[in-house]
């Protein structure tokens, strides 16, 4: 599909099993009125990418109005597609705030397929895909890219060749539940070579608490701010005892990608 006119230019790992789709999720759409002398809102885009290993889906959800300030696109989880509850919010809430969100679906995705590829094929769809996107004029301002859980790893992995001013990580498996030794702490210094690196972790995450991810870039001299979700698991899930509700929890993920979307840090 062509993307519609615009004001500016055109394994070796199991699947992370807690990577799990959320049934209940669902990707409302930021709604906001343009202010006088703005032109109307844009409709989100859908756009199929041929990619060296299979057709990638990307689906674009512009700013609320006007040029975007940054664009922000995602990788989906091992476990699950672009419907995760933590995607879902940020598509609903960053557009308004002027954040273009694109979130990439994988070829096994669009593919039918059940288990993940091998990372080697994830890199490469994810790099051509941010190639095809830039070719056609998205990101032309501040770009930021990350993922969920292995979206996360991918985008780390390949930030030398996508080259962005930050990286979200939501949900970074840092290690395999059970298997602290086997970290992965050195794809996230991968990235941190390249850009500011920003990981939301739940604080029951089994794949490695917000503690250990930072105890574990402190280590070894990694620069990573780390944003702990209070009470949430690996999928951003609260207990119903919890004395927050899965609408504040979200917020926080959501507070952490505006803040790294439009270019401000915050010190966790």
């Amino acid at each position: 599909m062509s993307r519609p006119p615009r004001d500016v230019p055109d394994r070796t790992d199991p699947p992370d099993e807690g990577d799990v789709p959320d049934v209940e999720a669902t990707r409302p759409l930021a709604v906001a009125e343009a202010p006088p002398g703005e032109p109307a809102p844009q409709e989100p885009v859908v756009r199929e990418v041929e990619t060296s290993v299979g057709t990638a889906r990307v689906h674009i959800t512009p700013p609320a109005y006007g040029v975007p300030r940054a664009t922000l696109v995602l990788g989906h989880g091992a476990g699950g597609g672009t419907d995760s509850a933590d995607l879902a919010a940020l598509v609903a809430a960053l557009p308004a705030d002027g954040v273009e969100v694109v979130l990439v679906e994988q070829p096994w995705r669009v593919a039918g397929k059940r288990v993940a590829e091998r990372p080697p094929r994830l890199d490469a769809a994810w790099t051509e895909v941010l190639t095809d996107l830039r070719r056609h004029g998205y990101a032309a301002r501040r770009l930021v890219v990350g993922g969920r859980s292995a979206g996360a790893r991918v985008a780390c992995r390949t930030a030398a060749t996508v080259r962005p001013d930050a990286v979200l990580c939501l949900a970074f498996p840092l290690h395999p539940p059970g298997r602290r030794g086997a970290s992965r702490l050195d794809e996230l210094a991968e990235a941190t070579a390249v850009a500011p690196v920003v990981v939301v972790q739940g604080a029951r995450d089994a794949f490695g608490g917000p503690d250990e991810v930072a105890g574990a870039a402190l280590e070894l001299g990694v620069s990573v701010l780390t944003v702990a979700v209070p009470y949430a698991d690996h999928s951003f899930k609260v207990p119903a005892r919890a004395p927050v509700t899965q609408a504040e929890t979200l917020q926080v993920v959501v507070s952490a990608a505006r803040q790294l979307a439009l270019g401000a840090r915050s010190d966790g």
